[in-house]
């Protein structure tokens, strides 16, 4: 507190107090009396002010300080605190805990009614799970055209049931994450396999000779990066193929020959929810995918970056150079 803002605070009383000594001095000289019998009390009682003020701005000052402070502090525990002086002081700080109350009551019941719904949705995710993979049994019984696109149909529906289960853990306190060195073929084959039947069955090339490179990761979270931006190149390519390579010095590229990606829309696919002009036409589309990546590999201290044009195919570059990670 400065002070100026402390005199502007007490203006009030400063004024009142000018205005006393004028009536003092009015009053000598309405009944003409010495007006140095009224400047010399009034005098006294300046020089009193003075030293007041300086008293009471020192406690004013310090108290601005701890109330400073104590905003860095938990609520629970700058309730205990009690600074009042006064009634008004007092009947400030019972309102001030009554509104704290109240707001850990609410924020209490919103934080059950969310933890209710990620459990909810974590088990649902789960449950799916079963009758998706009975129906995958079945399908393997048999080899024909309809079962083929079912097989197909059947793995989106299973990935998104994984992309719900990699949100609800994405902001859990607690990860499963295992961070190792890892083989990078290894894990793209993985993601390869899984699409392969899709690429066989909308005849699409797929360009992919050995990366002969590691990195240190968490191989389960980086194969759902993989197979997203796989799935994503796979859903917009309708001719030609899909290209994977590793670039120097350890950058992972997937790049593909679909549609592309409009420029106005390219800076903003990695934010949640967006869709682009690509997501407008497609009204399956969710915006929750590349979302999902980007926040994996931060969490991973890996880069991910898009290249694409119209007409052009996009290119996603995943970047494996290891920041911050400690192998376990």
């Amino acid at each position: 507190m400065s002070i100026l803002k402390y005199i502007r605070q007490r203006r009030r009383s400063l004024l009142l107090l000018l205005l006393c000594s004028m009536v003092f001095v009015a009053t000598f000289a309405l009944y003409r009396l010495p007006v140095l019998a009224a400047l010399y009390p009034a005098g006294l009682c300046l020089l009193i002010l003075i030293v007041f003020g300086i008293v009471d701005y020192i406690r004013l000052r310090r108290k601005h300080l701890t109330l400073l402070a104590l905003r860095q502090l938990p609520a629970v525990l700058t309730e205990r605190l009690s600074m009042s002086e006064s009634a008004v002081e007092t009947e400030y700080q019972q309102l001030l805990t009554l509104l704290h109350e109240e707001q850990r009551r609410l924020t209490g019941i919103q934080h059950r009614r969310y933890q209710d719904m990620m459990d909810y949705y974590t088990v649902w995710a789960h449950q799916i799970k079963t009758p998706i993979a009975a129906m995958r049994l079945h399908l393997q019984q048999e080899d024909s055209p309809l079962s083929r696109t079912l097989m197909s149909e059947l793995m989106r529906v299973e990935q998104y049931a994984d992309m719900v289960l990699t949100y609800l853990r994405l902001d859990t306190d607690s990860t499963d994450y295992v961070i190792r060195e890892y083989d990078v073929d290894s894990i793209v084959r993985q993601a390869v396999k899984r699409f392969a039947g899709e690429f066989i069955a909308r005849k699409l090339m797929l360009d992919y000779q050995p990366l002969n490179a590691t990195v240190i990761t968490d191989e389960k979270w980086l194969l759902f990066v993989v197979e997203q931006v796989l799935s994503n190149a796979l859903k917009y390519t309708h001719t030609g193929g899909v290209t994977i390579c590793m670039e120097a010095p350890k950058t992972l590229c997937i790049r593909d020959t679909g549609m592309g990606i409009a420029p106005e829309d390219l800076p903003r696919i990695f934010e949640q929810g967006f869709t682009g002009h690509l997501g407008r036409d497609d009204k399956k589309a969710s915006g929750i995918g590349l979302y999902l990546c980007k926040r994996i590999c931060q969490n991973l201290g890996h880069g991910i970056s898009a290249e694409s044009a119209p007409g052009k195919g996009t290119t996603i570059r995943i970047d494996l150079y290891q920041r911050g990670l400690t192998v376990e």
